[in-house]
């Protein structure tokens, strides 16, 4: 057994950059690289994709990121681990395992973690929204995907029967983590403690550029430097759970007490009872330490039993979005742009379109803030327009931008850069599903010796 187990994380959403991964495969000197692509309407627009084509369904930069970086990986002997299956982890390991052929990389070892899609029993059940209350048998006929939230047991039970890839669906995010290290040190499913401490590990981890200076940086207050050359983290883990969160040297970014401290914080509700599939964990003992340049150490998580529920993501379709935008610039520009919205107001009145809810928006001036602390600043020279609309129909909502399009040659002078768009309302609520009704497996789908 390994003393220490280095942990890269290859991507922290689905769009994330491919480069640093292959950087992390090439010079990281890692035994694992996880790549976390899924959030929470992620997995319902793959299903959308899925149903369309039985085939489709996960990740679409599956490919690019595996012809990047399997041939780097195969040759260092780092194993990959990944949610990109999204709503077909099947397709997506029958994919990978074609593209390692193509590469020429025999005999890898792909493994695909099912068991997450339980949409016909929540469909069945008496289950209520946590959010709202509502009964989920009510939004039946709109409900597109119910994804329980596994835990990484799965994925320990593939790694030990040799995979050298692993490709899940909806997991939670600090699991993609634990599982190697579980599997790595032996640890026990009821030693709370070290999967609280580990569940810190996959957390700070989790979100790839965000623990090196992505998503922190602020010029003049914390300066990062060579942010086009970010550099995605390496978690360098004990036996003990305890992590020395780095990067590789030369990539861009930094590591500090700081960029950990916000990583540890987000998305956080309650830090002493941070719900998992695995444990509660409690983050309010960590401590984080500056070792050395881009070195910090975190110890002191720790956790509770883990709940009898997991928790199931829901979504459903809630109607349309239309929008339409335009810009105006130069004297004027301010006033000729709340007169375009006046106009489209107007005419959104008179044709009758069939809204719930209605935005206009003065971006630059009013959209995030509001009208009273525009009120405060210079007038600026530029200006963008916005209105968007909720609908029940796709028609209904594409008039809204079409109204919007019409200003360039029926509103104020110098109106220009027009864009309009049409959207599927995703909306995700969850239910708490017994553990009772949830069975993850996972399958070899191997690539040819």
């Amino acid at each position: 057994m390994k003393d220490i187990i280095r942990i890269g994380t290859g991507a922290g959403y689905s769009g994330d950059r491919i480069e640093p991964a292959v950087e992390l495969a090439e010079h990281g000197a890692l035994d694992y690289l996880v790549f976390e692509c899924l959030a929470e309407r992620t997995i319902a627009i793959a299903q959308q994709a899925r149903r369309n084509d039985p085939d489709a369904g996960y990740d679409p930069l599956l490919e690019a990121r595996m012809r990047a970086v399997l041939p780097v990986a195969a040759k260092n002997s780092v194993r990959i681990i990944s949610n990109m299956g999204a709503a077909n982890a099947r397709a997506a390991a029958l994919k990978t395992a074609k593209i390692a052929r193509e590469l020429g990389l025999h005999g890898l070892k792909i493994a695909a973690v099912t068991g997450d899609d339980v949409l016909d029993t929540v469909l069945r059940s008496n289950l209520r929204f946590e959010e709202t209350g509502d009964e989920v048998s009510a939004y039946a006929d709109r409900i597109v995907s119910a994804n329980a939230y596994l835990g990484a047991a799965p994925i320990v039970a593939a790694l030990a029967a040799g995979a050298d890839i692993v490709l899940t669906g909806r997991v939670a995010d600090p699991s993609l983590f634990t599982a190697p290290l579980i599997h790595a040190f032996g640890w026990r499913m009821d030693d709370w403690n070290t999967l609280g401490q580990a569940t810190v590990v996959g957390h700070l981890l989790e979100c790839a550029g965000q623990v090196t200076g992505g998503y922190f940086a602020d010029p003049g207050r914390k300066n990062v430097d060579d942010l086009a050359r970010l550099g995605f983290p390496i978690g360098e883990v004990s036996a003990d759970g305890a992590v020395v969160v780095t990067k590789v040297p030369h990539a861009g970014g930094c590591v500090t007490e700081a960029t950990c401290k916000e990583q540890l914080l987000y998305e956080i509700h309650d830090p002493a009872r941070y719900f998992q599939p695995d444990v509660v964990a409690d983050f309010t003992q960590v401590r984080i330490a500056q070792q050395a340049k881009d070195r910090v150490r975190v110890t002191g998580g720790c956790g509770h039993a883990r709940t009898a529920t997991l928790k199931t993501s829901v979504a459903y379709v809630e109607g349309y979005i239309g929008e339409g935008q335009i810009s105006y610039g130069g004297p004027g520009a301010v006033a000729r742009a709340r007169l375009a919205l006046d106009i489209v107001r107007d005419r959104l009145a008179i044709t009758g379109v069939d809204t719930s809810e209605l935005r206009f928006d003065l971006i630059g001036v009013n959209a995030l803030y509001g009208d009273a602390l525009a009120a405060r600043h210079d007038e600026p020279f530029e200006v963008r327009v916005r209105v968007a609309g909720r609908t029940s129909d796709p028609k209904e909502a594409a008039r809204i931008g079409n109204e919007v399009e019409t200003l360039y040659t029926n509103g104020p002078a110098g109106g220009g850069g027009v864009t309009k768009a049409t959207r599927e309302v995703i909306a995700v609520q969850s239910v708490l599903l017994e553990r009772e009704h949830v069975n993850p497996v996972f399958e070899f789908v191997e690539s040819q010796r």
